[in-house]
């Protein structure tokens, strides 16, 4: 039998789509207040709670996810009518773990899901790495930010993909105490993570909207850090404490400086992987094409001599009629006239074999011509071409 967990629905009414669309995976509970909520949850073994914005007033929705995230530790979800920008911060702001409007509600449960998982996640990852953080803060607690970051840019260079930098980050982070989300943006996609390895929606939204926002997006106790190709959402940051506050903002930033030139590096070396794969094939398609056209320029060479042994033979034969009258004449000149269409029809068909390699060759040359090649033309002009088993690995 499946198992059903168990949700919260903070409405002041009863709304059977909601059941409906989670039934088979979720049990919910009705509750009109956040005492009601609160209560629930002591009661019954919840995985969290669903905020109903239809039947609360907008600016209610705010207070009400705050007073829920303070006094539990519980996901909560917002189901709201207003889709703007600055409403989606205020409300992540409040603490809320996702945001959904009528739009996205076809998409309820897999992101009910993703809400849940996360916080399996990062509960199991709270439980086993709880000793071995401790140790690590003990171990770097001599260690200036300054040494975190060198060792950071120190390493970075021997991160062979994103994951593995995105983890590398993370672990330098851990010095500065702070709980963050990253984005990091490559000409060959985006990948969004936590310090647990996996993405959170509504975290991954806020940072592309805000990406091209400057470099410091504020909020709350919430900093969004834009460099380059590099976002890095902050949730903890120390407004108490300003010193402290714009350490972090200096300090970190330099660390997003190294990641988004890694990035950098890792899109030119897969471009060098494409253009190397690009070049190959290219032998190997133009040692064919070179083949063909010596072949064709042969016939080519042997049908001119053709038309022009016929010519000589005609010639010959004319030469039979002494006295060479007006008839005669015509009749020699229609044999040149025809040698000659045929000897410019040969030529002709050698000049279209021609046409075909200048052709491929101006697609090549449009590929190389930007100063760093296009994924998307270099993968259609391989396309394009057979594949070369002995020069292709």
């Amino acid at each position: 039998m499946t198992t059903r967990y168990k949700a919260v629905v903070l409405s002041k009414k009863t709304d059977g789509k909601l059941s409906d669309l989670l039934d088979e995976k979720y049990l919910l509970l009705q509750a009109d207040s956040v005492a009601q909520t609160q209560q629930l949850a002591r009661e019954h073994d919840l995985k969290l709670i669903l905020i109903d914005g239809s039947s609360i007033p907008s600016d209610a929705v705010i207070d009400t996810c705050r007073q829920l995230k303070d006094n539990s530790e519980l996901p909560v979800v917002v189901l709201e009518n207003e889709e703007t920008l600055q409403h989606k911060l205020d409300a992540y702001d409040a603490g809320c773990d996702d945001y959904l409007s009528p739009s996205m509600m076809f998409e309820l449960k897999a992101r009910l899901d993703r809400v849940l998982f996360n916080k399996i996640a990062n509960d199991q990852l709270k439980m086993q790495l709880k000793q071995a953080n401790e140790m690590a803060f003990i171990a770097m607690s001599d260690t200036s930010d300054l040494g975190v970051n060198i060792q950071f840019l120190l390493d970075v260079n021997r991160c062979s993909n994103i994951d593995e930098l995105g983890m590398r980050l993370f672990q330098a982070l851990q010095s500065y105490g702070i709980n963050c989300s990253l984005q990091m943006r490559s000409r060959y996609g985006v990948k969004n993570m936590e310090a647990n390895g996996m993405a959170k929606d509504m975290e991954s939204v806020l940072m592309s909207e805000c990406k091209d926002k400057g470099r410091y997006v504020d909020f709350g106790r919430r900093s969004i850090m834009n460099y380059g190709g590099v976002s890095l959402l902050v949730k903890n940051m120390p407004v108490d404490d300003e010193k402290k506050y714009g350490a972090i903002k200096d300090n970190v930033f330099s660390l997003l400086q190294g990641c988004d030139a890694r990035i950098q590096a890792l899109d030119n070396l897969q471009s060098l992987a494409l253009e190397s794969r690009l070049v190959k094939r290219l032998s190997g398609q133009m040692s064919y094409m070179m083949s063909a056209v010596d072949v064709s320029y042969q016939n080519v060479m042997r049908d001119i001599a053709d038309v022009v042994e016929n010519m000589a033979d005609g010639v010959e034969q004319s030469l039979q009629f002494l006295g060479m009258d007006e008839r005669q004449e015509a009749a020699m000149q229609k044999i040149m006239e025809t040698g000659i269409a045929e000897t410019n029809r040969v030529f002709n068909e050698g000049i279209r074999v021609d046409e075909g390699l200048n052709v491929f060759l101006q697609k090549v040359d449009r590929v190389f011509s930007a100063d760093h090649v296009d994924p998307q033309e270099v993968q259609a002009l391989l396309d394009m071409m057979p594949k070369n088993d002995d020069t292709e690995s």
